[in-house]
């Protein structure tokens, strides 16, 4: 299993800047495994892909304004990326920095109008440990002196609008650095819709970490090893999932992460637990599916885990011969783009 077996050519100009004018606008790709059936459709059309009874389990995370601008005590620029809070007490991050000459442990940081950071000792390259402190709640603060971080492949600044768009309609839970992309396009009109097909709605959270865009460095994918991400699922989603296991009717999960949450909290005898923990999981072909029967997710970059990930679910070249057909009609890719239906 070799990293350039998920590779595919893509024009960059179908790389999403933007989302479209309204979240429901995207187009969908719908593939039916079973008769290998690919189809092009539209987001509106997604409730008449699902069944009475079905059941959809969805990410509620919310991206936290995660970068900071501001000043060393030198005087020199710096960005602080936060990355995750810490177990110790306080306001204590495990944060990426850019800027000129690596600030060290001691000192002092003034990022935007209130907050200011002590750069502590400890944190293996490249992360610093930096304890924060602001008037005021910092949840608060950082919500207004942080902005939005976008993914790597949108070659632009962040702007008031990117606050909404970036973000789910039932986001709810903070700690995530990246959004849970195939959420984007819901809103409370498709929730509702779906509800009024007969379809079971329940949330789990799992933040979205950095390494959600690290590159593969191996060339034998099974060599890889994943970033750790927190996840909650609660008692009620747990008690709904394994009763319509049970019961023989559909899981869907939207979006990728909500996959890795919900196969890696199933106990020995396949049945989902609540609690909270931590995932490592690497999910690619040949993995056996416990919970998730179908897959709502965007598109992905060449030779991702992402892409891995969905071609364990569909088959590897059923998603390629897919990803080739929405380059022909010139689908929006990634995060701000257009999505996919794995039946």
């Amino acid at each position: 299993m070799l990293l350039d077996d998920f590779d595919f050519a893509l024009p960059e100009g179908l790389i999403a800047q933007y989302p479209r004018p309204e979240r429901e606008d995207a187009r969908l790709l719908v593939l039916r495994r079973e008769s290998r059936e690919i189809r092009s459709a539209a987001f509106r059309d997604l409730g008449s892909c699902f069944r009475p009874g079905d059941l959809l389990v969805l990410n509620d995370t919310r991206v936290i304004p995660a970068r900071l601008l501001g000043e060393k005590e030198s005087g020199g620029r710096i960005e602080v990326f936060l990355v995750r809070r810490l177990a110790s007490a306080g306001e204590e991050w495990a944060c990426l920095t850019k800027c000129s000459k690596p600030p060290r442990p001691g000192s002092r940081l003034c990022l935007g109008a209130s907050i200011e950071g002590v750069v502590l000792p400890g944190g293996e390259p490249p992360y610093r440990h930096i304890r924060f402190t602001c008037p005021g709640d910092f949840t608060d603060v950082l919500e207004r002196e942080g902005r939005i971080p976008l993914p790597p492949y949108i070659r632009r600044e962040a702007d008031d609008a990117d606050r909404a768009r970036y973000q789910t309609v039932f986001a709810r839970a903070g700690g995530a650095v990246a959004a849970p992309t195939a959420g984007l396009h819901f809103t409370e009109r498709t929730l509702e819709d779906l509800r009024g097909r007969g379809v079971e709605i329940h949330p789990l959270t799992l933040h979205v970490g950095l390494g959600t865009f690290l590159p593969v460095r191996v060339d034998n994918i099974r060599e890889h090893r994943m970033h750790q991400e927190p996840y909650v699922v609660p008692e009620e989603t747990a008690v709904a999932v394994n009763r319509a296991k049970e019961e023989g009717r559909r899981v869907f999960a939207l979006g990728t992460t909500t996959t890795r949450a919900l196969e890696h909290a199933v106990d020995a005898n396949g049945r989902l637990r609540a609690g909270e923990g931590s995932s490592d999981l690497f999910i690619y072909p040949g993995f056996r599916f416990q919970i998730v029967d179908a897959l709502i997710t965007n598109f992905h970059l060449p030779k991702s885990t992402l892409l891995m990930l969905v071609s364990a679910l569909a088959g590897r070249e059923f998603v390629l011969e897919a990803y080739r057909m929405a380059v022909r009609e010139e689908f929006h890719f990634f995060s701000y783009g257009d999505c996919m239906l794995i039946l």
